[in-house]
């Protein structure tokens, strides 16, 4: 199964994320907003640029035109300029185009009412030969302005005056705002886009990290923690090793009583009973569960069988101890809190095909549904331990059953018990039953121990 961040990690992630995510939107929401106005600063520069070139253009046009440098200064060169000011107007897109004499008087205006007026502008940079580009207000209001001298015979004669309202300039750079805006805002939205997604990958990563992290400093912490009671139990078992050598019987087991509270088969009578001639390791194992059980008011009942003794000694080896040791104690655990009402039930038997070991519980007992995820190692239904403040790590003990039982040709099975809990049948084929199906031994082959 996949292993969950610590609690720790997955209470801040939310806040992380979110605190995250509001300083990519600021980021991205602050650069949307530099690119627009960096965006209006070049617009606005580039229409500028493109009005007063085309302004200038006009009116170096319009200045050149023979019928207006002809008219300048008639009598009558209203009336000829002008309908031409009109049309170079009206065809070039600008506001206003005005025609002076040498004196700064408009000859045209767009307005009749200014016609034969003085220019409300100074007029003398054109007179004086010299091109005028710029804004000033004149009498349509602020405008973009180019003023040209009109040239006959080597001499300035009047003005042509071009002009765009900067009202006109203000609404041609709103329209390309408005064009340039979706653009901005789309990308925007991608790159808020773009930065949740990789937020949201190198959160995950992050938590896989710090999770990690955080398990190999527990595991730290852990392994100095067994390596102190790995020594502490040496120390116990050279004190072991002397009174037994010493021949002090009863020392040791008083010894071994004040470490922990256990006591000896005799004290359950029908256990003793029934493990009088069962291998010493199932004693030791069954005799460990008992005493622990008494200590709740629960009860262990046993029953070993084997045609031959010798047979169960054979077969009962480490691998085959471990598997009843830590399926009893899995039991044990599951009846504690029943009190008087906890029940364990072993059944051990051994036949020249291998070993069969029964465990039956009056605990809750395992859903169906779990079943197949509780021998997954790591994956377990009980709480969490702890020592020195560390957790312990669950979910080892079925799972090492299983790939024992799995090895030695056998499996586990998990079903319902008839005390009302968990029933755990282990089976271990014996070494001649494998060899035997191999093909490569003349040994007896009863077949594997059905579950």
């Amino acid at each position: 199964m996949r292993k969950e961040p610590p609690a720790q990690l997955r209470a801040l992630r939310g806040p992380r994320v979110l605190t995250l995510v509001a300083v990519q939107f600021s980021i991205v929401l602050i650069c949307m907003v530099a690119t627009l106005l960096v965006a209006l600063q070049v617009q606005h520069t580039s229409i500028r640029e493109e009005t007063g070139e085309r302004t200038l253009a006009v009116a170096l046009s319009l200045a050149e035109l023979p019928a207006v440098v002809d008219a300048v200064g008639e009598p009558d060169a209203g009336v000829t300029l002008q309908p031409i000011a009109d049309l170079v107007a009206q065809s070039a897109g600008v506001d206003y185009v005005v025609i002076t004499d040498d004196e700064g008087i408009r000859i045209t205006h767009p307005v009749p009412e200014r016609r034969g007026e003085m220019v409300s502008t100074d007029p003398s940079v054109a007179l004086g030969g010299e091109t005028f580009v710029g804004t000033e207000v004149g009498t349509v209001g602020p405008t973009l302005r180019a003023k040209v001298p009109v040239w006959r015979d080597g001499i300035v004669v009047g003005t042509a005056s071009v002009g765009i309202l900067e009202s006109s300039i203000s609404a041609q750079l709103e329209d390309r705002v408005w064009q340039v805006v979706p653009w901005v805002i789309g990308a925007g939205l991608f790159g808020l886009a773009a930065a949740a997604g990789v937020s949201l990958v190198l959160g995950r990563r992050f938590d896989h990290l710090a999770a990690a992290a955080q398990e190999l400093e527990t595991q730290r912490r852990l392994s100095a923690a067994l390596r102190e009671q790995t020594h502490e139990f040496s120390n116990r078992l050279h004190v072991l090793f002397g009174l037994i050598e010493v021949d002090e019987r009863g020392e040791a087991l008083d010894y071994i009583r004040s470490l922990t509270p256990v006591d000896s088969l005799a004290a359950d009578a029908d256990l003793e009973e029934a493990l009088a001639d069962a291998p010493v390791r199932v004693r030791a194992i069954l005799a460990a569960a008992s005493a622990r059980l008494c200590e709740h008011g629960g009860q262990l009942h046993a029953d070993v069988e084997g045609d031959d003794r010798a047979v169960l000694e054979l077969l009962f080896d480490d691998d085959a101890a471990t598997v009843l040791s830590n399926l009893v104690g899995n039991a044990t655990e599951a009846v504690e809190e029943q009190g008087a009402r906890g029940i364990v039930r072993v059944a051990v038997e051994a036949a020249p095909s291998g070993l069969r070991m029964q465990v039956d519980d009056s605990g809750p007992g395992v859903p169906e549904e779990l079943r197949g995820q509780i021998t997954e190692v790591g994956f377990s239904t009980k709480e969490t331990q702890t020592m020195d403040g560390l957790e312990i790590p669950r979910g080892v003990g079925l799972g090492l059953v299983r790939r024992l039982a799995r090895e030695h040709g056998g499996d586990l099975v998990i079903s319902e018990s008839e005390l009302g809990g968990a029933r755990f049948v282990a089976t271990l084929s014996s070494a001649g039953a494998r060899r035997g199906a191999g093909g490569s031994s003349d040994a007896p082959t009863a077949g594997r121990i059905a579950p």
